[in-house]
Formats: C-alpha cells, sequence, structure tokens
C-alpha cells in the first residue's frame, strides 16, 4: 500500500501536517503502509498534475481541494480553500469522513490533530510539541515583531530552511523526522544545522534590502524586491522596519511567479480590519483573513504590479477609513 501525500511546499505548517497525517495513518489506519511526499506550490495556472496521484491513497493537506476520485484524504484550514463553486459543491457532497475542512484554525496541523484525535482515537500527547509551534508560525503568534525577526527557536530555524530550500528531497527528510522527534533534535542533525549560519546572514540582508526598499505610507507598507534572490524571506520583516503599519503588499519573484504578498501586521491594534483573502481572491490568490497571496506567471511584472497598486491603493483607502489615530 503507497500512501502519497501532497502538501504544502517551503511552508512548516505544510511540512508539519504531512508529518502528522503519516504519523496519524500508521497509528490509527495502516501501520505498514510507504510513503511518498510531493510538495505543492501556489503559482498561475493548473495548480494539480493528476499524473502525479499515483498513490493508492492519495492525501492532500494544507492546500486547495482537488475535486476527483484520486484525491482520497484532505485537510485545510485556508478560507480559499477552493478554486471554484464547483469545486467546493463537490466537497459538500462527500461522505467520505476522510475530506475535512475548517478556517476557524490558524494551522493545519492543529485542525488535523484535533480531527484524528476525536474521530479516529489518536494519541495528540507525543505531537503536542509539533502541533503547538505550527499554530505559533502560521498564525504569527509571536510576542513581539523582534521575536519574529530574530530566528532564535528551532521552529522558526526549521522554517527558514524549508522557505529557503531548493532541493526537492530536503522537505520529505524533515517531513520523516517532524512528528517523531523533538524540534530542536531536528535541528541540531547535519543535513539540517549545515544550513543554518548562511541562511542566518542571508536573512539579515534580507532585512536591509527590504528597509531599503518599502515604504509605509497610509498604515500600508508597499515594497518591491523583485530585483533581488528574495523568495522565503521572513515575511515579518515588514512590521518589525514599520511598526506603525496596519497592512503590507510586497512584490517578489522566483523561477516559477510573481508573487504579490498581502498582509496585515499581527501587533496592531486596528480594529475593522479588511478580508484580505478577498482581496486575493479577485486576482485569483486566496490566503486567510489576515494573510494572502496572488501568483503570476514569471516575468508577468506589468500585471503584477498594476494588481499590488491597486491593493496598496485599496488598503490604504481603508486604513484611511478605519485606522486613523
Amino acid at each position: 500500500m503507497i500512501v502519497k501525500v501532497f502538501y504544502h511546499d517551503k511552508c512548516f505548517d505544510g511540512a508539519c501536517s504531512a508529518s502528522l497525517f503519516t504519523r496519524f495513518y500508521r497509528e490509527r489506519i495502516r501501520k505498514h503502509a510507504e510513503f511518498q511526499y510531493q510538495g505543492l506550490l501556489h503559482r498561475a495556472g493548473a495548480l494539480f498534475d493528476l499524473g502525479k496521484f499515483t498513490g493508492d491513497e492519495n492525501a492532500i493537506v494544507d492546500f486547495k481541494y482537488l475535486a476527483s476520485e484520486k484525491l482520497t484524504w484532505w485537510f485545510d484550514h485556508h478560507q480559499s480553500a477552493f478554486l471554484n463553486e464547483e469545486d467546493q459543491e463537490h466537497f459538500e457532497r462527500e461522505e467520505s469522513n476522510t475530506k475535512f475542512f475548517d478556517p476557524a484554525f490558524k494551522s493545519c496541523t492543529k485542525f488535523l490533530a484535533t480531527i484524528a484525535q476525536s474521530r479516529f482515537g489518536f494519541d495528540v500527547e507525543p505531537v503536542a510539541e509539533l502541533v503547538e509551534w505550527a499554530d505559533i508560525v502560521d498564525g504569527a503568534a509571536y510576542e513581539s515583531a523582534e521575536v519574529a525577526v530574530a530566528m532564535q527557536e528551532p521552529a522558526m530555524r526549521l522554517t527558514m530552511t524549508m522557505e529557503a530550500n531548493q532541493d526537492a528531497a530536503y522537505i520529505p527528510r524533515l517531513i520523516e523526522l517532524l512528528a517523531y522527534q523533538p524540534l530542536a533534535e531536528i535541528v541540531a542533525t547535519p543535513f539540517v544545522a549545515g544550513q543554518i549560519s548562511p541562511l542566518l546572514e542571508r536573512h539579515q540582508r534580507s532585512i536591509e534590502i527590504i528597509r531599503k526598499h518599502s515604504e509605509c505610507t497610509g498604515q500600508t507598507i508597499f515594497f518591491d524586491v523583485t530585483g533581488y534572490d528574495l523568495e522565503g524571506y521572513n515575511k515579518f520583516i515588514p512590521y518589525y522596519l514599520h511598526p506603525e503599519s496596519v497592512y503590507s503588499v510586497g512584490l517578489s519573484k522566483s523561477s516559477f511567479r510573481v508573487k504579490i504578498s498581502v498582509g496585515s501586521n499581527p501587533w496592531t491594534d486596528a480594529e475593522n480590519m479588511i478580508n484580505l483573502a478577498k482581496i486575493c481572491e479577485r486576482y485569483g490568490g486566496g490566503g486567510h483573513a489576515r494573510v494572502g497571496a496572488i501568483s503570476f506567471p514569471p516575468g508577468d511584472f506589468q500585471r503584477a504590479t498594476q494588481a499590488a497598486q491597486e491593493i496598496v491603493a485599496e488598503l490604504r483607502a481603508h486604513a484611511a477609513r478605519h485606522h486613523a489615530k
């Protein structure tokens, strides 16, 4: 029996969800299953290649729903979990008891643990640290921007390596460990530890690049770092640099997309926050109420820049109406 697990790639919560699903499946469904892992990324165009769903069972965790008979298990917590209304209706007709969705959860890992415990009798105590840190990382539940940018905790350092990763085998190696070993032990393993020092140096450079290329007007930050190799920068840097901000909009690039990151300051006391997922959905993206993203084809800077400028204008107008101090 081969179980193929598709997970949100370059994402701490995505990897933790895949690892937790693996342990849950082995302990409560089928002990001797063989697991294979495939990362999924948001990009312009088709998100899924059905030809890769080759497992005897196929699972997707922390990523959009696939309306296909090839999908056996699904867990997600994103508000923008469905590509269209037809997919949502397909899910709502499901009676398999193996596909689950709840956008009220901060992390997919916590959601998966809750379902596995309540419906399948899974023991969550051995994975308590993993669940706690997935909730902190994906829910941006740090004490301050300074703590979020300091990169001292093992979970934050693992996140840093995942977001910067270019090796297709790296995160699957982590998935095999995350639900079974303490995070501090995993960070100390040679294949992880060797990456930390150069990535911390890169992290410091990214702070200075974003400092140079960002501005905060109308409580909304805008920065364009498409001229740099900054795929996977720490998303809390803008709020660390501009603590007075409510929202941020950033343009970045990689080999497979131009990305608009749309976020809100986790430490703001502003009220009447605008739903960022709904804004991103208008441009083909999505996410959560407080953070989202949009992907454009590589090289499509003009359309991405125009969309970013429109979103910045909308957020600044909203802040002027609702968050004036």
